[in-house]
């Protein structure tokens, strides 16, 4: 899947999520996907909050084969900037 379409099928939970914040999720190799407020973008912006991750375990939590919080645990994604936006992006994944 690319980044556009991973953002295309989250666009409407996006826009329906209620979610103020902004974060990004950094893919390596120039791919990024950034959700601020209730829109989305795979245009690289400055955010609150950045998650890295590989972009097969961010197709895995987008999907819901990879719990988030599990994924931190393992090591799988890295947190930088305001924790808390991380922790409210439940309501959108």
């Amino acid at each position: 899947m690319t980044m556009d379409e991973i953002a295309a099928s989250m666009k409407d939970r996006v826009a329906a999520s209620g979610f103020s914040r902004s974060v990004k999720f950094d893919c390596g190799a120039g791919d990024v996907l950034v959700i601020d407020g209730t829109s989305i973008s795979t245009a690289d912006a400055d955010t609150e909050c950045t998650i890295t991750v590989d972009k097969d375990d961010f197709e895995a939590i987008v999907a819901g084969d990879l719990d988030p919080t599990s994924a931190f645990m393992q090591g799988k994604l890295k947190v930088e900037g305001d924790m808390s936006v991380a922790m409210a992006l439940s309501q959108v994944l």
